[in-house]
């Protein structure tokens, strides 16, 4: 077991790459005007980027967690950040939208890699009673990504275009890169699973049930999320400067959600904190109507802003402490939900932005969230009853 101080250390870092890579996956919404401008495409063609890397990203974890399972997770995680540095880099040349979203699918295959193995890993390095926060700790990267990196690649974007916001991205996937293999230890290797382990996992009703929470919760939010930055511009007729500020102010509340939770996870419950994080969720986007000008705005996204990054913390800890001999095909499948999500709430609000505007989005992103909320206290309520549905499949 790793001593207390390699543990931090360890978790800092992790803690940057999801960072890293949460700036990356977000640069596309953050610069989604610039992009649909200046490749002469529409915004819901151009969110279909989101959509396309989101698709590559679902399919990626599950398949590649399974190839990388005896790879020393040093070198595993740093290789990945060094692939993202140079997708993102080849991607600010491209000239064009059919040469941009291949490139850029093939890119996010590093975020299906860095995200599911990094929880994997700290899960493994962390005492049992840690367990909870050192993976919340990690996915906080995720949330500096919304109040930092989103609102830079929204300025950024506006103000000198999505090439140098994906070169940004770029340089700090290398830095990142070099600081997992100067302060992560080697030798870190999850325990392996085999074929049937894996088929247990994927047959089992009630974890299945948990990745699925995730698959529409993200669903629902990307619905509007991925169309933030033409939405705030056409309806509540924000400012570039505005445009971050709204971006700041969502990041921010991410920020300030994910460290509640990191302190609070262990003592109340992951099962309890998924649920009222997604009841906080429906709320914003019950008010949604009201997001009109920018103050209004500002006070309906304090209540998804503090659950949007924590949700998905709270799934990973709740599926680490229901399985923790499963975790890295759990991490993994949940990750492929979380883009999963991504991609078919792009898509649906993509359609629905050029069949019926920006009014549809929120009324269909709240059907998602209330069914991962329904079926998540359908779990909660099963592992109540009958403990044994948690414990691992053999093999």
């Amino acid at each position: 077991m790793p001593g207390p101080h390699t543990l931090a250390a360890t978790r800092r870092v992790l803690m940057l790459g999801n960072f890293v890579i949460g700036c990356g996956v977000m640069v596309v919404g953050g610069t989604l005007n610039d992009l649909a401008r200046s490749l002469q495409v529409s915004v819901a063609v151009a969110g279909q980027l989101i959509t396309a890397a989101a698709v590559v990203m679902a399919a990626g974890a599950p398949m590649l967690a399974v190839w990388v399972s005896g790879w020393d997770r040093r070198r595993l995680l740093a290789g990945a950040l060094v692939w993202y540095a140079l997708g993102h880099g080849l991607c600010a040349l491209m000239p064009d939208y059919d040469s941009l979203w291949p490139l850029r699918a093939l890119t996010m295959l590093a975020a299906a890699v860095f995200t599911p193995q990094a929880a994997a890993a700290i899960g493994h390095m962390a005492p049992p009673q840690q367990r909870g926060r050192s993976i919340t700790t990690v996915f906080l990267g995720w949330a500096l990504a919304s109040v930092l990196g989103m609102p830079l690649n929204a300025w950024i974007g506006e103000t000198h275009g999505w090439r140098a916001a994906m070169a940004f991205v770029a340089l700090l996937s290398l830095m990142a890169a070099g600081l997992v293999l100067r302060c992560m230890p080697a030798g870190i290797q999850p325990p392996g699973l085999s074929l049937r382990a894996w088929r247990g996992v994927m047959t089992h009703p009630v974890w299945m049930a948990m990745v699925g929470v995730t698959a529409l919760a993200g669903a629902g939010q990307f619905t509007v999320f991925s169309y933030f930055a033409p939405y705030f511009r056409d309806v509540v007729q924000a400012t570039p400067g505005q445009l971050a500020l709204i971006f700041g102010w969502f990041g921010l509340w991410g920020l300030i959600g994910n460290l509640l939770l990191s302190r609070t996870v262990d003592r109340i419950g992951a099962h309890r904190a998924v649920a009222w994080l997604l009841g906080l969720i429906v709320l914003s986007m019950s008010l949604w109507p009201l997001a009109r000008g920018l103050a209004l705005t500002l006070l309906v996204l304090v209540p998804w802003g503090l659950s949007c990054m924590a949700s998905n913390s709270a799934q990973q800890a709740r599926l680490s402490h229901v399985a923790p001999l499963m975790a890295p095909a759990l991490m993994a499948l949940n990750t492929a939900a979380i883009y999963l999500g991504q991609a078919t709430g792009a898509a649906a609000g993509g359609w629905l932005v050029a069949h019926w505007g920006y009014d549809w989005l929120h009324r269909v992103g709240l059907v998602w969230v209330i069914a991962a909320l329904a079926l998540s206290l359908w779990a909660q309520r099963v592992c109540a009853r009958t403990p044994s549905l948690s414990e691992a499949p053999p093999g």
